[in-house]
């Protein structure tokens, strides 16, 4: 098992954005729907919606945009700044990993073989 640091931007104590809430975006721009990629990251719609609400409200304008449903159906769309942030999120991931690759690695000679989790 090998250890990582994940990301995350916070906006006092809200996370605007974090590994989750990327792969969210992606999903959305990828399924071009709220419930499409809630399925497709396996949780359940409410949950996708709450998190979507919560990357809307800490930013100064809508990560996603969303359509309603009716004989067309709805959707949903990432918006200009949604690209913009994940574009600006996933390089400051990437920068990261570089930064403290060093040091992970000597911190990974610290932890245990196995994770407490994966042993219960």
């Amino acid at each position: 098992m090998s250890a990582n640091a994940r990301l995350r931007v916070l906006l006092g104590e809200a996370t605007a954005i974090g590994p989750g809430k990327a792969d969210l975006l992606d999903a959305v721009a990828r399924t071009g729907s709220i419930s499409g990629a809630a399925r497709a990251m396996g949780m359940s719609y409410r949950r996708a919606w709450l998190l979507i609400d919560t990357m809307n409200k800490c930013f100064q304008a809508p990560l996603v945009e969303t359509n309603a449903g009716g004989k067309g159906g709805g959707g949903a769309r990432v918006t200009d700044l949604g690209r913009d942030v994940l574009a600006r999120y996933r390089a400051m991931e990437e920068k990261a990993r570089t930064a403290v690759g060093d040091d992970l690695d000597a911190f990974q000679a610290l932890l245990a073989d196995e994770s407490p989790e994966s042993s219960a």
